[in-house]
């Protein structure tokens, strides 16, 4: 009844919601209010979208915005600063206190440096779940029952990526959980897991679509987790989930437990390296080991086989279990042993009734695959060759890290196969261990075992600090290069501990040598739905510019020779450079192509629409059923995502009905009745704009079909003007982002913006030598007159009027209809043509870094204009428009010289 009644809640609360802007917001969110330009963002206003009930029992949104100023923390250091984008002031870094804490901080996020470790404050409003967060949760038996407590320990790993919540679990001193019960500040069960069955101590499992109001619970700390086992219920441990900084630089972690049996108690450690020096940082969380409100002493000790090798004193409460510290000059036998997972924690009390929790420390453990995609483009001296290299890892608590790792589509033989570090100098390689050795020239793989890692080794992997370099014949210093990445769990059922498939340029027909790569784990369940997960790498920046930085290819799986759109599926568009989700209703014939292993993977971009990258795919499976219309997608992060089959977008609200088809929201076509016109979906709103075609200035023109502007004819322009080599080269021309079509090479016109439509001030031109669409923006000339008028409110440049003077013979009528000043009214108030103003806004008050003008008319502002800053450390003051650089000198250069002077020059 109460998981029923949460549903319904939830359900209830996901249907109401807040317009604010032309935007809309779920209940209990909380956002700072974007004005448009010149304003910006308001980031000392915050609006929240608060639940309001009528009369009936409906539950509606309503926004309310406030002036956070006043809640901004009073600081106790001497020159507090005011970060671009922040509305408090915060301490500079440096004046913070114990050094301890300190790392843990700088390893943290950059704008949360001013917090102190302890201090849960910077959960802010800004941190949304746009951006990934990570939470742990240490569970240990309940002492206040009258039931005997379990001596079990768990440790609940989380992390949030929107609205998706994926966990890791270990646990230890009790039989596997048969389920995970997530529970809300009540107490009342809002999730569970049925967690599968199996041998290892490892349970990864997620949390799709968590509901807006139980999200803000998470962020707030305000969840428990609950584990059993299905023996019993004494078994039973629980936890809180809290976030802590120290996730994000934990490299070593250990878990400790008691010898008691029913002693409820436990803990874990999260652990790190110096950058630089041997020192071992750590935190400790306790759960059960103190449990008065005073402070009791305990000792942490460093122990190898019972021997204690360093020890430390302190007092903490039960209020406050939480213990930093540092182990300072780690020597070479304890560092050996450290990454052997030889090294022992222990924590206990003093006084008569001694207690004691301890456990071994291990590289850290969670759900996450250690994995590289190899490209030419990511080379040191990067290429275009078409190859591809991929690896996966696995690192075990003895310090022992497993390889698989294959190649193809390479220049010439692999001569070099190494891990190394980032390097110092171009060129200049640092080798940590050659795998050159396990190499297999015939089948093009190296599979074996790197027993020798040190625990600095290990923590620069687990950083995400080492590379695996492929060198050939034809590249001595390297063909393809990866950075070794840990990738987080997910929740797609698609076996990570398998190489995956390799995507490369080299085995689309034909070949396209390209710079970049990738590989896909793709897998078919129980009930025949296709899992996939794609991971791209190696576009170079000019790449970027040309194909849209993001990746804007579409992933698509079919039959080999065969383009028959019946067994071809689109799987999702790409978030950054990853694609994941979920396909069902699959086709009989596509489940057999792979079966067969017949079935292929295509990456498509921009520069190349019929296939950048591709690879073969393989998955055995017993599907002979289950042939279904339309493919159903669940995102399990991307949620923006534009469905394209027509199945799909009935569903979707937001979906337009145009000419007897349905358009998704912020899709851009052409329409059949008229090739001038361009049209769009905005929330199910069609909005069409008239193609407005730029001036031509050449002699001859020609109108090619289907096209709605002329383009200059370079067939019969006179004989000695060249054609341009780039017409061969690139006859496909260039793909514009703004209208989603490809143009001509060496053709010209107005881009179309959206929302704004075509914008006349500006035109854009296909190069077709790069592939690049090159826009600048109208040169207007210099006019005389003192009032210049524009004839049409589409044109970009004013002109002068024919006659400036009022005849003689002019009525007064006339004088009245004639054009002369104005004035402008702003909020409430009135103002003369050229007057100059500060604008004010409510909650804000007067924004003097905006100028406002009265021009005939139409009121116009204008942010006040910032140089560009060289330097890293950018602060700014109270009172000041511009943000600064935070060094003495390098302000008075930059106060006294301008942008005229480099930071080089300086």
């Amino acid at each position: 009844l109460s998981f029923f009644l949460s549903f319904l809640i939830s359900c209830c609360w996901s249907y109401a919601r807040c317009s604010f802007g032309g935007r809309f917001y779920s209940l209990e969110d909380t956002w700072h209010p974007d004005l448009g330009e010149p304003f910006g963002v308001m980031h000392c206003v915050q609006c929240h979208c608060e639940p309001q009930k009528t009369r009936r029992g409906k539950v509606l949104g309503k926004v309310n915005c406030r002036n956070i100023k006043q809640d901004c923390l009073v600081l106790d250091c001497t020159n507090p600063i005011l970060l671009p984008g922040h509305c408090c002031k915060t301490c500079p870094k440096g004046n913070q206190g114990r050094k301890d804490l300190e790392y843990f901080q700088e390893k943290g996020k950059e704008d949360d440096l001013h917090k102190s470790y302890n201090d849960r404050s910077y959960l802010s409003s800004e941190d949304t779940v746009l951006g990934e967060s990570h939470f742990v949760a240490l569970l240990t038996g309940v002492t206040d029952s009258w039931l005997p407590t379990s001596g079990g320990v768990a440790r609940t790993r989380l992390s949030l990526t929107r609205t998706s919540l994926t966990f890791s679990v270990t646990y230890q001193r009790m039989g596997r959980p048969s389920k995970i019960v997530f529970l809300d500040s009540d107490g009342m069960t809002v999730f569970e897991y049925k967690v599968p069955k199996g041998q290892s101590d490892m349970i990864c499992g997620a949390w799709k679509n968590v509901p807006k109001p139980l999200l803000r619970q998470l962020q707030e700390e305000q969840m428990h987790i609950r584990m059993a086992t299905s023996a019993s219920r004494r078994e039973e441990v629980e936890g809180k989930v809290v976030k802590h900084r120290a996730l994000f630089a934990e490299t070593f972690s250990s878990m400790l437990t008691s010898g008691e049996e029913n002693s409820g108690m436990g803990g874990i450690a999260m652990l790190t390296l110096s950058d630089s020096e041997n020192n071992l940082h750590f935190i400790l969380i306790l759960q059960g080991l103190i449990r008065h409100k005073h402070k009791v002493p305990i000792q942490v000790q460093l122990m190898y086989r019972q021997h204690i090798l360093r020890e430390i004193r302190a007092n903490i409460t039960s209020n406050d279990p939480d213990f930093a510290e540092v182990l300072t000059d780690l020597n070479s036998r304890e560092l050996f042993w450290l990454s052997r997972g030889q090294l022992e924690i222990a924590v206990a009390t003093e006084g008569q009734n001694p207690r004691q929790i301890r456990g071994f420390i291990t590289s850290r453990k969670s759900c996450d695959t250690l994995q590289s995609v190899m490209s030419s483009g990511d080379a040191l001296t990067p290429g275009k060759t078409g190859g591809v290299g991929s690896a996966v890892f696995n690192l075990h608590d003895n310090g022992t890290l497993d390889y698989q790792v294959q190649v193809a589509g390479l220049t010439s033989d692999v001569v070099g196969l190494t891990i190394e570090l980032k390097p110092r100098r171009r060129h200049k390689r640092s080798v940590l261990y050659d795998l050159t050795a396990k190499y297999i020239k015939a089948s093009r793989w190296a599979v074996g075992s790197w027993s020798r890692l040190e625990a600095r080794h290990i923590h620069m992997l687990l950083q995400n600090e080492l590379f695996i370099n492929v060198a050939t014949a034809h590249n001595q210093e390297g063909e393809l290069r990866g950075q070794i990445k840990a990738l987080p769990y997910n929740g797609i059922e698609a076996p990570r501990n398998e190489l995956p498939t390799p995507l490369a340029g080299h085995f689309v027909s034909p070949p396209v040598r390209t710079g970049s790569s990738g590989h896909a784990w793709v897998s078919v369940d129980k009930q025949c739905h296709l899992h996939y997960e794609i991971i791209v790498a190696g576009l170079s920046k000019t790449d970027d510019a040309t194909v849209n930085a993001h990746l804007h290819g579409l992933a698509e799986i079919g039959e080999l020779g065969n383009s028959s759109a019946s067994h071809r599926r689109l799987l999702t568009g790409f978030y950054g450079s990853q694609a994941q989700g979920v396909l069902k209703d699959l086709s009989v014939e596509l489940l057999q192509h792979l079966d067969q292993g017949t079935a292929f993977l295509q990456i498509s971009t921009k520069m190349n629409p019929q296939g950048e990258i591709r690879g073969r795919v393989h998955v055995p499976n017993r599907c002979m059923s289950g042939a279904g219309a339309g493919a159903e997608v669940e995102e399990v992060e991307f949620d923006d995502v534009l469905l394209k089959d027509p199945e799909e977008l009935k569903k979707d609200p937001h979906t337009c009905f145009f000419e007897n088809q349905h358009q998704a929201h912020g899709s851009r076509w052409t329409p059949n009745y008229d090739k001038c016109f361009t049209c769009g979906c905005q929330k199910r709103t069609v909005i069409c704009d008239p193609v407005i075609c730029p001036v031509l200035t050449c002699s001859r023109t020609v109108q090619p079909e289907n096209k709605c502007c002329p383009v200059c004819d370079e067939r019969r322009e006179p004989k000695d003007m060249k054609v341009p080599e780039w017409v061969e080269e690139h006859p496909e021309g260039c793909y514009f982002e703004g209208d989603q079509k490809m143009h001509a090479p060496g053709t010209t016109w107005h881009p179309f913006v959206p929302p704004f439509g075509y914008i006349k001030c500006a035109v854009c031109t296909c190069k077709g030598s790069t592939g690049e669409v090159h826009c600048e923006k109208v040169t207007c000339p210099v006019l005389t007159c003192s009032h210049p008028v524009r004839r049409s409110p589409s044109d970009c440049c004013k002109e002068c009027p024919e006659e400036e003077r009022t005849p003689a013979g002019l009525q007064h009528s006339d004088m009245m209809q004639a054009d002369g000043p104005r004035h402008c009214k702003f909020g409430k108030n009135y103002y003369q043509n050229s007057d100059s103003w500060h604008p004010w806004v409510p909650l804000v008050g007067e924004m003097k870094c905006i100028n406002c003008w009265c021009d005939h008319g139409v009121t116009k502002c204008q942010r006040k204009q910032c140089p560009v800053l060289a330097c890293s450390n950018i602060t700014r003051t109270e009172n000041s428009c511009c943000p600064e650089c935070s060094q003495p000198l390098l302000n008075a250069l930059w106060r006294t010289f301008g942008s005229e002077y480099s930071l080089e020059s300086c």
